[in-house]
């Protein structure tokens, strides 16, 4: 009896070794997304990143990327500017807005949530990404938003 090999044992190895099993693909090639035509980065970190299939944004600031300063000193012109940013990532992979599925937002003051919304709605008007809202106590150059971002297609 203490000869015999457990049966989940030999079931996972069955399994495993079957034709057709699937196998973790343990290099999946990541993609470091750069392009001059948004904000660099102002830390240690990148623009995006693309793993197989899901593009990762960095959170974004309301910053043009021409001049390096805010777009503007109002909840409205850097939260325009930031999607506009987030969208210019994603398009050089050659993803939209519309492949968001994830959206994490930073406000410098939740009694702005709906003005937010407001602006948010402009650009998402269906099928809506599952979306995080927070106040951040103090967001880089003191900035009024920073919006974080995950595409897939």
């Amino acid at each position: 009896m203490h000869n015999l090999i457990p049966l989940s044992l030999v079931l996972l190895l069955a399994t495993a070794c079957s034709p057709g099993a699937s196998q973790t693909n343990s290099t999946t090639e990541k993609t470091i997304i750069v392009t001059d035509q948004a904000p660099a980065a102002i830390g240690v970190y990148s623009q995006g990143i693309r793993v197989g299939n899901t593009i990762y944004v960095s959170g974004q600031l309301g910053l043009d990327s021409q001049t390096g300063e805010l777009a503007g000193d109002d909840l409205e012109s850097q939260v325009r500017q930031a999607i506009d940013n987030i969208e210019t990532i994603l398009s050089a992979e050659d993803y939209e807005l519309e492949d968001i599925v994830s959206v994490d937002v930073f406000l410098d003051d939740l009694d702005n949530y709906s003005e937010f919304n407001s602006i948010y709605i402009d650009y998402f008007t269906q099928d809506f990404p599952a979306r995080m809202v927070v106040e951040a106590a103090r967001i880089p150059l003191d900035a009024k938003i920073e919006i974080k971002v995950i595409a897939a297609k």
